[in-house]
């Protein structure tokens, strides 16, 4: 009996070795592929002008990176991310612009593009500025990123603004310490919660102190209802949270921890940025 035991042990354990191989070469593994190669249609300096925004501007072009695994050629779609910063950021800047497509190989910008995707990293306008730009190519959830070589491009954009800048503005709603302004055309300006035009489209208020979870909007005429920022999305489906803000739009929503921000207004861009002190 005892012998027969060794030998049905020795048997599983056959078993189990057989089966580990079999899982082992039936796992896929990646192989192999190889960095996307960028071109543009130039490289040579660039002027943009808005009396030209029209017009056709930068191309570019990239290479498959071919992803290959143990059991053949990718199949998966491939994500690509132009992604663009200034010279000597290493593409960590916290502003990057990421303009991601799937399965394409190339994009195209007229002038008018080009400047707002380049107005993302907030620089001075009128001024030649040292760009980068490369190419991410990634598989589902980001992995597997392959990166293109780096193109540089010195390029000089012009003031656009989304929306036409206000002589003033100001924050009003249940976040704020006045709260909702009544509307009726007598409240005083509220020297707290009145932005300052630091540039020709950024407004700033340095430090106000906002309650938690709790509504506010953005108006340039103060006891006055007549316009009003809010936020873009629909009340009801989006994140009141988002940075994004467009004239009559909805509520939107304080930061969950309550105290004092710094509140930056940007009428290049079309967002709105809070940074808690």
């Amino acid at each position: 009996m005892k012998h027969i035991n060794q030998l049905l042990f020795f048997f599983f354990l056959v078993g189990i070795t057989i089966l580990s191989c079999d899982k082992e070469e039936n796992r896929v593994t990646f192989t192999k592929a190889t960095p996307p190669v960028l071109t543009s249609s130039s490289v040579t300096d660039l002027v943009l002008q808005k009396s030209q925004e029209n017009y056709a501007s930068l191309q570019f072009q990239w290479t498959n990176p071919n992803f290959e695994f143990s059991n053949g050629v990718n199949t998966q779609d491939v994500t690509y991310t132009l992604q663009i910063d200034t010279t000597g950021s290493n593409f960590t800047n916290p502003k990057l612009v990421s303009k991601p497509f799937t399965n394409a190989i190339s994009t195209s910008f007229i002038v008018k593009d080009l400047n707002a995707a380049l107005a993302g990293l907030e620089l001075k306008d009128g001024t030649p500025h040292n760009f980068e730009f490369r190419v991410k190519a990634a598989l589902s959830n980001n992995s597997i990123p392959q990166y293109s070589n780096v193109l540089k491009i010195k390029i000089t954009t012009y003031l656009d603004v989304v929306f036409a800048v206000p002589a003033k503005l100001f924050i009003t709603g249940a976040a704020t310490p006045i709260g909702w302004q009544a509307g009726n055309g007598t409240e005083p300006e509220p020297s707290g919660q009145k932005f300052t035009l630091v540039n020709p489209y950024t407004f700033v208020i340095n430090s106000i102190a906002l309650n938690a979870s709790s509504g506010y909007l953005l108006i340039p005429v103060y006891s006055d209802w007549g316009a009003k920022y809010g936020f873009t999305g629909d009340k009801e489906k989006n994140n009141p949270t988002e940075d994004t803000f467009k004239p009559d739009g909805n509520d939107f929503l304080s930061p969950s921890a309550g105290g004092n921000y710094k509140i930056m207004v940007n009428f290049k861009t079309g967002k709105i940025s809070l940074t808690k002190l």
